[in-house]
């Protein structure tokens, strides 16, 4: 929702409340200054897929700049367990971090940094709740949304899904995913305004049961709209009384206006029996051009089986299965220490160790480099490196698996372009804003880097998410020295 992000709405206190604790901790023990690096990733791919979009950056960045601590929230924190200094710090907070993060719409891969953070652990730390709400939601919808429209091939889908979202804010800056996804539009009508997406729709059953016949409804619509003319066919009988009404009032008062039908819509029953039925009762009638819309309860494998088995379907309309991602409903984001800076501004590596191999965390200050075939154009790799490392594109380089080190593949004639860009440095925003539009455009060219085997919706093709050696090497030496300590 634009309002939480243009000043109306405070966010600063939408936190995890052992934010502020740890905070006002490292306040009193002398850490408030000491600079740490943070890394947000993910662990898995939701749906079993290939990749995760990355989406929602635009959010992150207009939260960053209205990081502002009220009178109101000063007031609510005292009396809580924190120090007087420590809410004076708050009532004067100035947000000085570094933050670079991997442009929306790009396709991102488990446990490699998608956000990075530099700063004061109290700011740098403090910044974990929101990053992960806004980067995890909205990098879910527009997953699962190019699922969506890749399963249609081609034809167009429309984000239907306002009314089953989670909140107001989950069906706004859902909507807004889904379309960076490759959603042609919503049904979202606040989006059309804020984001200047095209807000898409026509009719309910309600509109046909208010007027004295099925005929009265669509004859009264096409009369109101004759350049947009989209008819609900399902409220009684799709073949017996939908079709053949619409079919008349298409004749009766489109055709001598010369215009034409946009659609109709069939929202019930087996819609892919209906639709082909649809499609020549159309075509017998003289409206080949009369698209067929499709709606409810659909997602990708629903879209898909229907085309297999020959729906005569034009345009999609998904709402509940793409707006809550039903079938995974969670990005497993996290957002984790990685290094902190001595006195003297020496990088020191710090690893999380776990019982659960999954949550070892990947030490150091790291950059993430995508390789490109020069000749294919397409992407083979990413590689995570301590901040510093060249590349050197003139020599073969040697991947390797860092958990089955024996899996090594060499590859040449290549390019290596770093994924992170910088957004911030010192508080100070430095990028300006992109249109939703444009951010959908880039993620469609991003996705057209991948090979087709990184698509399939069951078991793609795993992309190679590997280490430099002298990654491998910090992360490997820290697992050991902790172990031994044990």
């Amino acid at each position: 929702m634009k309002e939480y992000y243009d000043g109306k709405i405070n966010l600063t206190m939408l936190t995890d409340f052992y934010e502020l604790t740890m905070a006002n901790g490292y306040f009193q023990y002398g850490y408030k200054d000491t600079i740490g690096y943070f890394d947000m990733f993910y662990r898995n791919i939701p749906d079993h897929g290939g990749f995760v979009i990355m989406c929602g950056v635009e959010q992150v960045i207009d939260y960053l700049k209205k990081l502002k601590f009220t009178d109101e929230d000063i007031e609510y924190l005292r009396g809580r367990g924190f120090c007087e200094e420590f809410l004076d710090y708050l009532k004067n907070f100035d947000f000085c971090c570094d933050v670079w993060a991997v442009p929306e719409g790009t396709p991102v891969f488990p446990g490699e940094p998608i956000i990075k953070v530099r700063g004061p652990m109290i700011q740098a730390q403090f910044l974990e709740t929101m990053i992960l709400l806004i980067i995890n939601h909205q990098s879910l919808i527009a997953t699962k949304a190019n699922r969506v429209v890749r399963a249609a091939a081609g034809r167009a889908v429309m984000e239907f899904g306002s009314r089953r979202a989670q909140s107001a804010q989950a069906a706004i800056l859902g909507a807004r995913a889904a379309y960076i996804g490759g959603c042609v539009g919503t049904a979202c009508t606040i989006d059309g305004r804020d984001y200047d997406i095209p807000a898409l729709g026509t009719m309910a059953h309600s509109w046909v049961q208010l007027f004295p016949s099925e005929y009265e409804a669509f004859k009264a619509y096409a009369e109101a709209y004759p350049d947009s003319c989209t008819l609900l066919v399902d409220t009684f009988n799709v073949l017996k009384s939908g079709i053949p009404n619409a079919i008349r009032v298409f004749n009766e008062v489109l055709v001598p206006q010369g215009k034409r039908p946009k659609g109709i819509r069939i929202d019930s029953g087996d819609i892919t029996y209906l639709s082909k039925k649809a499609r020549k009762m159309l075509d017998d009638a003289g409206f080949p051009d009369c698209g067929i819309c499709a709606s409810n309860s659909l997602d990708e494998y629903i879209i898909r089986d229907m085309l297999l088995q020959g729906a005569q379907v034009d345009t999609f309309g998904v709402g509940e299965r793409l707006i809550t991602s039903s079938s995974h409903p969670v990005l497993d984001g996290v957002y984790k220490l990685v290094a902190i800076e001595d006195e003297n501004g020496n990088i020191i590596p710090k690893i999380k160790i776990s019982e659960n191999v999954t949550k070892i965390t990947t030490p150091c200050n790291k950059e993430v480099y995508r390789f490109y075939d020069k000749e294919t154009g397409k992407a083979e790799a990413d590689v995570l490196t301590v901040v510093g490392e060249v590349i050197d594109e003139s020599k073969p380089y040697l991947l390797f698996d860092p958990n089955y080190t024996w899996k090594q593949k060499e590859i040449e004639n290549f390019e290596a372009k770093p994924l992170l860009q910088k957004i911030f440095e010192n508080g100070k925003c430095l990028v300006e804003e992109r249109s939703a539009k444009e951010i959908q455009e880039y993620c469609k060219s991003q996705l057209d880097t991948l090979w087709d085997e990184c698509l399939r919706f069951e078991h793609p093709h795993i992309y190679w998410v590997d280490y430099s050696q002298k990654l491998y090497d910090t992360k490997f030496n820290l697992l050991k020295e902790y172990s031994s300590k044990r």
